[in-house]
């Protein structure tokens, strides 16, 4: 017989064992979870800092290495030489490897900046509602705000922060309802023991908190997905066929961002009956609050709006530091001086260029961003300009546009740097040419060289490759100055032969020639290292076939079809390509560059047919049009578009989006070429996307120009004055 206790003691023993391992198990669980989210946190600090964090510093080791293995002072050994190479060749390789990394959203990688103020709440809800009551209208949604009474007047958290959340909320609300209404409603939580249960689980305080719901009677989510939709690159539908378009970051940022807030998000939804996805915050904001930790503490700053204090960062703040003590030659430049100015936002670049100018006997000035870059450019106009392409305020195509439409500045030859493929894009916009980085003192020194020689050349020669005897008289007539030397040849064998035994700055080619036709010709030139760089402008009265369309669009600085009004513009591209001075030209010629650059008079009364199915791109871009008097009219794709042209056969230009449905961009080009009267009108096209394969599509189609999202203003309306010019 067995006691009694024994059995009670073996079963408190199995009840301890089991209680131990759940211990155990749910320790393990909670320990797995959190190595997962460091795993995850890390592998997006890595990823977002990757590519920034070390091709910069990368690209400084290049060029110093290479610049201490050349030992022009001639004071390293042979061994120090060795090791520099070496470090030269290392830093090459791993360059490569990097450049195949993709950067993502700084908000992974904890680097973000807090402005915290007061902010209205009534004013905040107006003016969400007020940025989206167009979109809404248009697909004929019910937009409407509302503020409980009884909240505080304002609240105490970043703005900018709580729009961007709010704005994707409802941008969301908008893309995923196609009837019924949005709700904006800001509120105080409801009183239910799982919401409140909720925001204690989150380190908020339910009496002393604020809830922004957007509410929606869109399609919904089903629960499954409820997670899936915060997850990057993640959408409801993510299909190849998927209805709605995004990439699915935006929710994850919001996400995110609501948690340095010290809030959190809340999704609730139904198939088939809505959405509603509430940010709750607390009031006021506090910085000691947990979720202070997701912050990168190095180099994140929170600020608030009752303080006096700079309204940079101290990040911003050492950045204007050290790039004031970069000092460069503004305060010794005088107009007789060889100058060169540099814009790029590496610090180390910077002092690097500055110091191999000046070895070169030139005068430098440095801009840390391309705003500064244009000021100086602007008053001091310097020899020269070395342009970085990624620049991440005022884009490097910004300041190109601003440069080449000033005409007191746009004789100034502009080198682009990039470490991207962009070479076409940059010699179309009249860059005198394109490096790529790391960028070698070797290059640099083939830069100074080059605008040594437009200082020391005030001719430049022109080659005309022209058989038409009216043709020569003409262009030479519009053309010539004092400064512009001409040299005639009528046939392609000609024309080469002279490319290759003198050095011209430019060439105007005709396409009918009588020995080969000009793109034989343009191929030719292109395949030929030493001359492919020269700038071609195709001056033809020919019909362009497909293959010639490509090969211009390919090689051809720009291409201009021969009539009443192209000559003026024959003039415009050739003083850009030439680099030629407005107080070197003519009366005549100056005042026909100052009509053609009168940003009011060519676009003003203008008719555009803007197609597009997004919404959005409408406002804006109708806004901006406006500005300069233009007329707007709208379709949503290519049929509505070619409705349009017939009841406004009077359109002056069509602006195309490529990506649309029931007729896309491609086939609206092709219905409208096919009808005469619309043979010659401009039509530009614009896409997402930026391949070279879309680029032969489009001309392929008959459009006359081509532009990729998202379209920079200045490019764009630099691209409306050259179609609409006459």
């Amino acid at each position: 017989v067995v006691p009694v206790s024994i059995h009670g003691n073996r079963y408190h023993m199995a009840v301890s064992r089991d209680i131990t391992a759940r211990k155990q198990a749910e320790e393990s669980l909670r320990n797995a979870k959190k190595n997962a989210e460091i795993a995850n946190e890390a592998k997006s600090e890595f990823l977002t800092n990757i590519s920034h964090e070390l091709r910069t510093p990368l690209n400084s080791i290049l060029l110093l290495s290479r610049l201490l293995s050349d030992n022009k002072d001639g004071v390293l050994t042979e061994d120090h030489m060795e090791s520099a190479q070496l470090i030269y060749s290392s830093g090459s390789d791993l360059l490569t490897l990097i450049n195949e990394l993709l950067d993502l959203s700084k908000i992974e990688a904890r680097k973000m900046e807090l402005y915290i103020e007061d902010m209205d709440l009534r004013d905040f809800s107006s003016s969400m509602i007020h940025n989206f009551q167009s979109l809404a209208s248009k697909k004929g949604l019910i937009l409407d705000m509302d503020v409980v009474d009884g909240l505080p007047v304002t609240i105490l958290t970043d703005r900018q922060r709580m729009e961007q959340i709010v704005k994707n909320f409802i941008s969301n609300a908008c893309k995923f309802t196609d009837e019924g209404s949005i709700t904006l409603r800001i509120s105080r939580p409801v009183n239910q023991p799982d919401e409140e249960r909720f925001l204690i689980e989150n380190g908020l305080d339910p009496g002393k908190s604020i809830v922004f719901s957007v509410i929606d009677t869109g399609i919904g989510i089903s629960k499954e997905k409820h997670d899936l939709v915060f997850e990057a690159f993640q959408q409801v539908d993510g299909s190849i066929s998927k209805r709605y378009a995004g990439t699915g970051l935006g929710l994850s940022i919001a996400r995110e961002l609501a948690k340095l807030l010290g809030g959190v998000i809340l999704l609730k939804s139904t198939p088939e009956e809505g959405t509603t996805f509430s940010l709750y915050i607390p009031e006021t904001f506090k910085a000691d609050i947990e979720t202070k930790k997701t912050i990168s503490e190095p180099s994140s700053f929170i600020r608030t709006g009752e303080t006096d204090q700079s309204s940079y960062s101290p990040i911003q703040a050492d950045r204007e530091k050290e790039l004031e003590s970069i000092r460069d030659d503004r305060k010794s430049l005088s107009p007789q001086d060889r100058s060169i100015l540099i814009i790029d936002e590496d610090l180390d670049i910077l002092k690097i260029f500055r110091d191999l100018s000046r070895r070169h006997g030139f005068k430098c000035l440095i801009a840390g961003d391309g705003e500064n870059g244009l000021l100086l450019a602007d008053y001091y106009k310097p020899s020269g300009i070395i342009l970085d392409i990624g620049l991440t305020g005022t884009s490097c195509w910004s300041v190109m546009a601003r440069l080449k439409e000033n005409l007191e500045s746009r004789h100034i030859p502009v080198f682009c740097i990039s470490t991207s493929d962009r070479r076409l894009d940059a010699m179309k916009m009249g860059a005198a040419d394109f490096l790529s980085k790391p960028a070698t003192p070797e290059m640099f020194d083939q830069v100074l060289k080059k605008i040594n020689g437009f200082i020391s050349k005030p001719v430049k020669d022109l080659l005309v490759i022209e058989d038409e005897k009216f043709q020569q008289e003409l262009i030479a007539k519009t053309i010539d100055s004092k400064d512009v030397r001409i040299t005639i040849a009528e046939t392609a064998i000609a024309g080469y032969d002279l490319v290759l035994s003198k050095e011209f700055d430019c060439v105007i080619l005709d396409l009918g020639l009588p020995d080969f036709s000009g793109t034989e010709l343009l191929d030719k030139i292109e395949n030929n290292k030493e001359i492919s760089h020269l700038p071609i402008i195709v001056y033809t009265g020919q019909e362009l076939s497909e293959k010639d369309r490509t090969i211009i669009d390919d090689y051809a600085r720009t291409a201009l079809i021969k009539g009443v009004s192209s000559i003026h513009r024959l003039l415009d591209e050739t003083s850009l390509y030439l680099h030629r001075r407005e107080t070197d030209l003519s009366e005549r010629q100056q005042k026909i560059l100052r009509m053609l650059h009168d940003k009011e008079k060519i676009l003003a009364d203008k008719k555009i047919l803007l197609v597009d199915d997004d919404m959005r791109n409408h406002f804006s871009l109708r806004r901006l049009f406006k500005e300069y008097g233009m007329k707007i009219l709208v379709s949503q794709n290519g049929i509505e578009c070619l409705a349009r042209l017939n009841d406004n056969p009077d359109v002056n230009l069509v602006l195309l989006d490529i990506m649309m449905p029931e007729m896309d961009g491609y086939e609206a080009t092709r219905e409208i070429r096919k009808q005469a009267r619309f043979k010659d009108l401009p039509i530009i096209a614009l896409t997402a996307k930026a391949m070279k394969g879309d680029r032969g599509k489009c001309i392929e189609a008959g459009v006359s120009d081509y532009l990729a999202k998202p379209v920079d203003p200045d490019r764009l309306l630099s691209m409306l004055r050259i179609w609409l010019y006459g």
